[in-house]
């Protein structure tokens, strides 16, 4: 299948801010000149530099153009609570750390009224980014009842609420919660980080149509490597 063209001009703008040919600062193309360069609509080009800025790297200033963001990433604060985030997030890519099947009371992310004795599938991962850093450490708990199979899956590329959706699992709402946190000793390992800085982690529950909880995932950013905001517009003011 063919490389969607806002995704292939994406890819090539990534490559060349991680060789640092784009260093922070840097202007990139206007919508009109992808245009001409890709032979492509402004409507694609605009998809392109959009995602972008969605993942951090790029900031657009409307009337002045598309920048290179310094090293720390740009996030929507509004953006980051929404449950689709993890389908966007920063461009890299995972790194298992563990999976396994415990009993719920065993596993490292608590899951909300699930009883101690049942099983749940447990994942831990690390994201790195286009620049080989670590970014966050995330940690699943999934009840096994919703997911028996779910270790066969490629976990690597794994994001849960799809995996929901494509086995046609029913889900009532989605909570988020952000929690600012001091890291701990275990994720400062894992994040090159150093223990007892404050950071930011972000707690997501899953509920099926009964309410019940189904899946709870943890994820804590490295500290000093993202800035968060909340844009409104005028009319909001």
């Amino acid at each position: 299948m063919a490389t969607p063209l806002h995704l292939k001009i994406r890819r090539e703008l990534e490559e060349k801010i991680q060789r640092g040919d784009l260093p922070p600062g840097a202007r990139l193309p206007t919508e009109a000149e992808l245009q001409s360069q890709y032979g492509v609509s402004r409507a694609t080009a605009q998809r392109a530099l959009n995602e972008l800025a969605n993942a951090g790297l790029v900031v657009r200033r409307r009337r002045h153009g598309t920048f290179v963001a310094d090293f720390r990433q740009q996030i929507n604060l509004l953006n980051f609570t929404a449950p689709g985030a993890a389908e966007k997030g920063v461009p890299g890519r995972h790194e298992v750390v563990s999976q396994r099947i415990v009993r719920a009371g065993d596993a490292v992310v608590e899951i909300p009224g699930a009883d101690p004795d049942s099983a749940v599938v447990e994942l831990v991962r690390v994201k790195i980014d286009l620049q080989e850093r670590p970014r966050t450490v995330e940690r699943h708990a999934i009840l096994f009842s919703v997911a028996p199979n779910l270790l066969d899956e490629d976990l690597a590329e794994f994001v849960s609420l799809r995996y929901f959706a494509a086995k046609k699992i029913p889900l009532g709402a989605v909570r988020v919660y952000l929690d600012p946190v001091l890291l701990d000793a275990g994720d400062a390992e894992l994040l090159d980080s150093e223990a007892g800085v404050p950071t930011l982690r972000r707690r997501r529950e899953t509920r099926a149509e009964d309410g019940t909880v189904i899946e709870a995932v943890h994820t804590v950013i490295r500290p000093g490597s993202a800035q968060f905001f909340v844009e409104l517009s005028p009319s909001a003011l």
